[in-house]
């Protein structure tokens, strides 16, 4: 049995985590296919080829197998499909060892093979990567030993290079000697899929991805001036020099976070992880998907991070708050490393939002609401989304679709000290070009609560609805608040809305005028 694996056999991890439902393959329970159409692009950046694809240092040093991160050394493990083709039948004329090495399971899709694999307790993966050297290659599949960890530790973990060697270090209690020097080498696994998760957490930005930049920037605008021009019209913006007052910007340095924030836990992912652990791991990870630190009630936790920041004078209209504490969760810090992110989503319970970056660089890519991004799939009730299963996949393989279209996206890069306005229901992605911290927010204005209010009574609103554990009865409660609040609001809102939908309907068009007589324009004749 490889060495790397001998310390699964020692008696479990003790006293594990209440376990939790686990997602299958790589990472989530209705995960998405992976792309597998560019596979000329993924054999060329198998072959070095610089016009495609710029690998990142580290990876260029050797990762220790299939997504398996920089402990093992060895070489990747996977090779693309194309490669096989140009080899004519692989490496020394032996075909691709995925063939021979799978046995009864060779049938299987990759990413159905990786489906089954992740429904294993970590002994039996163990044990099924000694079968094979193909077996051996699938069982290293990172991501699944991402999903033992995060069950089995939560975030009680010390990240050591690698999820799999995560997940030994903590089987052997961190005995050094238990742990392998470095990963098998074995080649001739020829895998499009595989090869694709670990080349999408390797490659670098390409420059034609982040030279677009055609969001309106603007500064020292008035409140009235936001409302008319964007907030009314539903348009986003880039908003330059709003944040200076903010001591944020001066003191939210890593010492000082680490201070502050000490012994307390903040949500990542699917578990909790005081910041110094989860610095850790960002320091330390090169993954296609990594953990994100989101968490809605820092203000909480550590009452100092409130204080040094507050709303911009743009956004301070935010009728959720007659809720109270009853209102659903609306500010988030967020901390992440390079390639962490958010793939394409629209803002929960039709909000509008603000973002604002205190330190790092955010990359941003967004469609109008009628517009669904390229390979974005939501369900008809809008309760799911089907997309690739990274923002790097995104990119490899969408992004280029995008400069062919009639409505393009809005597109920027968010510095520190600038705040980026999404308005409701539009689609976006975000990616952290550098380690990034920031603050974001979603709120209700007058201009934005009847929609909010019919989104809030959909019948699916259980579905839909988030942020609260009254789902059902949010709208009765929010519709409610605001009229006592503020009487006659909504009335007047809905009256202003039917005289604009009238004003609409009345105004004649060009087309109309021009083949209708009775407006008193000309009419064509044939």
């Amino acid at each position: 049995m490889p060495s790397a694996f001998h310390s699964l056999l020692l008696p479990a991890i003790r006293n594990p985590k209440p376990s939790r439902r686990r997602g299958r393959g790589r990472g989530g329970s209705k995960r998405p296919k992976k792309t597998t159409k560019s596979k000329n692009r993924l054999a060329d950046a198998a072959a070095g080829d610089a016009t495609s694809f710029h690998l990142k240092t580290s990876a260029r040093a050797g990762p220790g197998g299939a997504g398996s991160g920089r402990r093992g050394g060895g070489g990747c493990l996977v090779q693309p499909l194309g490669n096989l083709l140009l080899l004519g039948g692989g490496e020394g004329g032996g075909g691709n060892l995925r063939d021979a090495g799978l046995g009864a399971l060779r049938p299987l899709p990759d990413d159905v093979l990786l489906d089954v694999l992740g429904l294993l307790a970590a002994r039996d993966l163990a044990r099924l990567s000694a079968a094979s050297r193909a077996l051996y290659v699938v069982a290293s599949h990172d991501p699944l030993w991402r999903a033992l960890v995060l069950d089995e530790l939560g975030g009680d973990f010390a990240f050591s290079g690698s999820w799999r060697a995560t997940y030994i270090a903590a089987a052997s209690g961190g005995r050094a000697h238990l742990l392998p020097p470095r990963g098998l080498e074995i080649r001739g696994f020829y895998s499009d899929y595989l090869f694709q998760s670990w080349l999408c957490a390797n490659i670098e930005m390409r420059p034609e991805w982040l030279h677009r930049d055609t969001i309106e920037r603007r500064r020292g605008m008035s409140v009235e001036q936001f409302v008319s021009e964007f907030e009314e019209p539903n348009r986003p913006v880039l908003l330059e020099g709003c944040l200076e007052s903010w001591p944020a910007l001066q003191k939210w340095t890593r010492e000082h976070l680490l201070k502050v924030s000490a012994g307390k836990e903040f949500a990542v992912g699917p578990v909790s992880m005081t910041l110094d652990r989860y610095l850790q791991y960002a320091d330390n990870v090169q993954e296609e998907r990594p953990l994100y630190l989101f968490d809605a009630k820092f203000t909480e936790k550590v009452p100092e991070m409130g204080r040094d920041y507050e709303v911009p004078a743009y956004f301070r209209e935010d009728l959720f708050g007659v809720l109270g504490e009853e209102r659903p969760d609306h500010r988030w810090v967020i901390i992440g490393p390079a390639g962490s992110g958010s793939s394409f989503h629209v803002d929960p319970n039709s909000t509008s939002a603000w973002n604002a970056v205190i330190k790092g660089a955010k990359k941003w890519v967004m469609f109008p609401p009628e517009v669904v991004p390229p390979g974005v799939h939501p369900s008809a009730d809008g309760a799911e989304v089907t997309s690739p299963v990274s923002i790097m996949e995104w990119f490899m393989n969408f992004y280029g679709a995008c400069k062919t279209w009639e409505k393009r996206p809005v597109e920027c890069i968010c510095r520190a000290g600038e705040v980026v306005f999404v308005p409701n229901g539009w689609w976006h992605l975000v990616i952290n070009l550098e380690e990034s911290i920031a603050i974001t927010q979603n709120y209700v204005s007058r201009r934005n609560l009847l929609n909010v209010l019919d989104f809030l009574k959909r019948p699916n609103a259980s579905e839909l609805v988030s942020g609260t554990t009254d789902r059902v009865n949010l709208h009765d409660k929010f519709r409610n608040a605001i009229d006592m609040t503020y009487p006659g609001m909504i009335k007047q809102l809905e009256l202003e809305a039917q005289q604009k939908a009238a004003a609409r309907k009345k105004k004649v068009s060009f087309w109309e005028s021009a083949v209708d007589a009775n407006t008193g324009g000309f009419k064509f004749s044939f």
